[in-house]
């Protein structure tokens, strides 16, 4: 994939002494491999590295070396922004809240995002390149560096990978096109070796029995609903408080409610005392709706894999009647394939994941 804009970005970047990488305020293993993809690539050229972040980097990811460099706060200086994985504005609440919105305004911007639709879209950048066809924002900056000629070092590779394998579920879901698995192939030649990075994941994946404990609480309170085509539970504060940092509970459930027979969607809530309600979103393959699903409740992502907030007072319960509305009707629309007269089901390995969302 050749980009217009290529030129542009070449001439931004030569320009800048101190470069900004942000992700917005849903890190994932898309956004966090970027990051480090481009911190690697544009520190050897040279160049003063920041990364931001408005929130803690999610425990599952910290097998990623370099998940620790990302800050909380703005540097004071720095003569260009690059923001990874995201195109809107609503997914910056911490930058927004401290009024900084401006102050990234203020100074050239690059997007690097693939999301198919947005709201609230962010307007100030100078050049944006959303590839809609790429599987992730990793796929996105793969490309750049073949065009602008970037050395991609096996460590570079790992960090694309992470962002590929995440968004594709582990090359699972059809965002994973034949230019992902091209991709792949050329990250395996520079010396990335996937089996490894898998095995340093499932480490950090390993749970506490007081973790191993509430997930089995978590699967017996999942409801099964719509013709045992939408599962899904819900989370209260108290859980979150309790649980989250030992383990994220959205990637300890949700790969397994995809493995019930039927199901198509699987949503997890989360529920705050504060009103706030979030979601994370996943579909199985042939059900390619988690964006659709997450669209009307103001959140987006992709086709399989997607999350919203909702603050505007609705309780949970209304929350939950929405969702299953929403799937039920999209379901419907499907037109399944079918095989010897009967529906065939879908369903996607979990051996790799991107355990968060575009809006959750």
């Amino acid at each position: 994939m050749n980009y217009p804009e290529t030129s542009e970005v070449k001439s931004l970047i030569a320009q800048a002494t101190r470069i900004l990488i942000i992700q917005a305020d849903n890190p994932d293993a898309d956004s966090l491999g970027s990051s480090l993809a481009l911190e690697q690539i544009l520190g050897d050229q040279g160049k003063q590295i920041a990364m931001y972040c408005g929130i803690d980097i999610p425990s599952y990811l910290h097998y990623l070396d370099g998940w620790d460099r990302i800050d909380h706060e703005l540097p004071n200086q720095f003569d260009l922004c690059i923001i990874v994985d995201a195109s809107t504005l609503t997914l910056f609440d911490k930058l927004q809240s401290k009024n900084q919105v401006g102050w990234i305004a203020a100074k050239p911007s690059i997007i690097l995002d693939h999301h198919q639709t947005v709201d609230d879209s962010i307007t100030f950048a100078k050049i944006k390149i959303c590839d809609e066809k790429a599987s992730s924002t990793g796929e996105i900056i793969f490309n750049l560096a073949k065009q602008l000629d970037w050395k991609l070092t096996k460590e570079v590779g790992e960090y694309l990978m992470t962002s590929i394998l995440g968004d594709t579920q582990g090359l699972s879901n059809e965002l994973a096109t034949a230019n992902t698995h091209r991709i792949m192939a050329d990250l395996i030649d520079i010396g990335v070796n996937r089996p490894a990075l898998e095995a340093k994941r499932r480490n950090l994946s390993k749970m506490e029995p007081a973790i191993f404990r509430y997930k089995a609480k978590l699967i017996e309170r999942t409801e099964i609903t719509d013709n045992n085509r939408l599962a899904i539970v819900s989370i209260p504060q108290t859980e979150i408080s309790q649980f989250s940092p030992l383990y994220n509970p959205i990637p300890l459930i949700q790969n397994d409610m995809l493995q019930i027979t039927g199901i198509a969607v699987a949503i997890v809530m989360k529920f705050y005392d504060d009103g706030r309600i979030t979601a994370a979103i996943r579909t199985n393959l042939g059900f390619p709706i988690a964006d659709k699903i997450a669209e009307p409740l103001g959140g987006g992502g992709h086709a399989y894999a997607s999350g919203f907030k909702v603050t505007d007072g609705r309780s949970p319960e209304q929350i939950k009647q929405s969702c299953l509305e929403l799937c039920s009707k999209l379901l419907d629309n499907i037109k399944q394939e079918t095989k010897s007269g009967e529906t065939l089901q879908y369903s996607y390995p979990t051996s790799s994941d991107d355990s968060t969302n575009q809006s959750a």
